[in-house]
């Protein structure tokens, strides 16, 4: 074991008694040691080496004894874990770890769907359940629901995207908000359910979330309190139509009112769902190579890039939308949204496509890669009020920071009733170092400024979780300490997730 990575504070001896005790727990091959075994965990498009958050090993357990028995001996031994479900959260950290050297309890093997109830529409699922097995259940039981995806969606986990407080983009699009009733595992190997899971032989675990007394679901997403071993899930009815639109501005000055008239659709529920707005930036990097359209050094320009997107019959902002529910219904809707709209400046492409939006799995979002190559990508995600004055604050100063630092700026927006979520997507070629230390310079002074600007992060990147928690107050700090510290007070369970420590 003379190349293997060891876990914080332990010694070369007390790591071999635990992975032997790990193999005796899950079977030996299912405890992953070596260093061939264990690089594809560490290996992370985040703009950070793979040696900074690479794990000492990996445990696959098949069942929530065997998570129990891992549990149970990291916690006797001070041995730190990660879990994981599919560890496909890309330019989130994938399998990373936060602190060098924990050891990733990787959960794929728990991939049963433990419930289904077609009258009520959900499902109860454990951590290896993809999008892709889920849908492909759901159709074979003939019964007609839709799924909401985030945008790798076949190969990633509801509970993790969830548990990430990850969003979509159809009516059920806030993940967290459409899932009831979690199962977590504590460090002392406390199993509890939330919500009404806790009662005899409940019969609405999955049918109201909040159960009696305080509602603790919430801790456990963003967090490292516990362990979530399976979820509820609410599905989305599939609506009898649907109509996909387009709707685009020329100027990127337009942001201010295309927001304040989408805030008023989403606000009197004409468009019911986030739809995507981008960028002329993210739009061209989805469909083209930036070798192909620029030859010059640093940040597109963006008046390149809106010059482009014009000869593909779009704008310097697209705005994807679906509208769905009966057919009298979409047409009403349809007629509101294209009236008010247009009076907005939009030109209105219906009859589009988004197969995101319309219950077919894609992997679409994985063209960014192709824009630069070189598989280098982390999200910035800062939130803005839904008002066009704040939009164009926020969009102009993260756009004066990474022209700054020469990297393109693109931005993907779910549009909430009241918030926008801004995903800007730093794209670079992890083997140029010079790319890399700029991409990261840039992600850490966009922190700092939307912060000292009045503006927060909804979520972060596992390299930038100490930083942006920092942003929130001592006071939030502090009390997530006290958490952590009475759930899990030898802190084995993800130390450092969202900054969070004992």
């Amino acid at each position: 074991m003379a190349d293997i990575l060891l876990p914080p504070s332990t010694s070369p001896a007390d790591f071999r008694s635990f992975l032997k005790s790990c193999e005796a727990a899950v079977g030996a091959e299912w405890v992953k040691f070596s260093v061939a075994d264990v690089t594809p965990y560490g290996h992370v498009a985040m703009p950070f080496d793979d040696d900074d958050h690479m794990p000492s090993a990996a445990v696959c357990p098949s069942s929530i004894e065997e998570v129990k028995a891992v549990v149970a001996i990291a916690n006797r031994m001070r041995v730190p874990l990660w879990p994981t479900s599919t560890g496909r959260n890309i330019g989130y950290g994938s399998s990373s770890v936060a602190d060098r050297g924990t050891v990733v309890l990787d959960m794929r093997r728990m991939n049963r769907i433990t419930d289904f109830d077609p009258d009520l529409g959900t499902v109860v699922v454990e951590p290896g359940v993809t999008y892709h097995q889920l849908q492909d259940f759901i159709q074979a039981t003939g019964h007609n629901f839709w799924l909401d995806f985030p945008g790798p969606g076949p190969i990633v986990s509801p509970i993790g995207n969830t548990l990430e407080r990850g969003h979509g983009v159809t009516p059920y699009g806030d993940h967290f908000a459409h899932s009831c009733g979690f199962e977590v595992l504590l460090s002392d190997g406390t199993l509890f359910r939330t919500g009404l899971g806790g009662v005899t032989d409940t019969t609405s675990w999955q049918a109201f979330r909040y159960g009696y007394g305080p509602t603790l679901d919430g801790i456990f997403t963003q967090s490292n309190f516990g362990i979530v071993t399976k979820m509820g899930l609410w599905l989305m009815p599939a609506p009898k139509a649907h109509k996909t639109v387009i709707a685009h501005w020329p100027d990127p000055s337009d942001i201010v009112r295309l927001t304040d008239v989408v805030r008023g659709l989403r606000l009197d529920g004409t468009i019911q769902t986030e739809g995507v707005l981008g960028n002329a930036g993210i739009f061209l990097a989805a469909t083209r190579r930036k070798a192909d359209v620029y030859d010059g050094s640093g940040a597109i320009p963006q008046e390149l890039a809106i010059a482009e997107l014009k000869k593909m019959g779009l704008g310097a902002w697209n705005y994807v939308f679906t509208l769905y529910g009966r057919p009298d219904r979409v047409e009403s809707d349809w007629k509101e949204a294209k009236a008010r709209l247009e009076a907005a400046g939009a030109t209105l492409i219906p009859d589009a496509k988004d197969e995101q939006q319309i219950n077919e799995l894609t992997l679409k979002s994985f063209a960014l890669f192709n824009w630069i190559g070189g598989v280098g990508l982390t999200w910035c995600a800062p939130v803005a009020p839904m008002r066009g004055a704040d939009m164009q604050r926020q969009l102009r100063l993260a756009q004066s920071i990474t022209d700054r630092h020469g990297v393109d700026f693109m931005v993907g927006t779910a549009f909430g009733e009241r918030a926008a979520l801004n995903v800007m997507p730093l794209i670079y070629d992890r083997a140029d170092k010079a790319q890399m230390a700029r991409v990261r310079a840039c992600y850490t002074e966009m922190v700092d400024a939307m912060a000292k600007a009045g503006f927060g992060m909804y979520r972060t990147s596992v390299g930038f979780m100490d930083q942006v928690a920092s942003l929130h107050g001592q006071a939030n700090l502090d009390i997530n300490r006290r958490i952590k510290r009475a759930l899990d007070p030898s802190g084995i369970i993800a130390p450092g997730k969202s900054g969070i420590r004992v």
